[in-house]
């Protein structure tokens, strides 16, 4: 029984190493490793020219972006309404979402943010999405995408649901 609770023992902290090496090894990547919050972006080119049409997001089912500050990236999905590209965050409304995702916090204080689409930088800002016509447009378009459903009986947001829009920068 002692050797039995000694290989568990032994199993459980290997687990915990190789956890917290692939948490801290991720921060130090060139963005982030599926789910994973990953490092700054140290590869991409800069786009260039006028403001991109969005519209292109439509097809495309996670992106990477970057908060500026402080420097960490992630996967996301992103939505396309309006002309306009939108981040949505779920989960806000619980204690355990709160904890896990603290990039929505860090938006609001500072929005400055690199998108990173197949390999073109572009430099955003986060603006959280308050008005209820957007966020149900918003909503509409999250549930067709990801869930394959439409959206005609949809009359409100979500609760703990944040949007941002991916702004232009000034």
């Amino acid at each position: 029984m002692r050797t039995f609770l000694r290989i568990l023992g032994g199993i459980a902290l290997a687990l915990v190493v190789l956890i917290a090496g692939t948490l801290i090894g991720a921060r130090f990547a060139d963005g982030p490793w599926a789910m994973i919050a990953g490092g700054p972006f140290m590869s991409g080119q800069p786009h260039v020219g006028a403001e991109p049409d969005w519209s292109f997001v439509r097809d495309i089912q996670e992106i990477e972006w970057q908060t500026v500050e402080p420097a960490r990236s992630r996967t996301t999905w992103v939505v396309y309404h309006g002309g306009r590209a939108f981040i949505p965050c779920g989960y806000l409304n619980t204690t355990l979402g709160r904890i896990w995702k603290q990039w929505p916090i860090e938006a609001e204080r500072d929005g400055r943010a690199i998108v990173r689409i197949d390999g073109t930088l572009y430099e955003r800002y986060l603006v959280r999405v308050t008005d209820d016509d957007i966020l149900l447009g918003v909503v509409a378009e999250l549930l067709r995408k990801y869930a394959g459903q439409g959206a005609a009986e949809l009359t409100s947001v979500p609760e703990g649901l944040w949007v941002f829009e991916l702004a232009p920068r000034a």
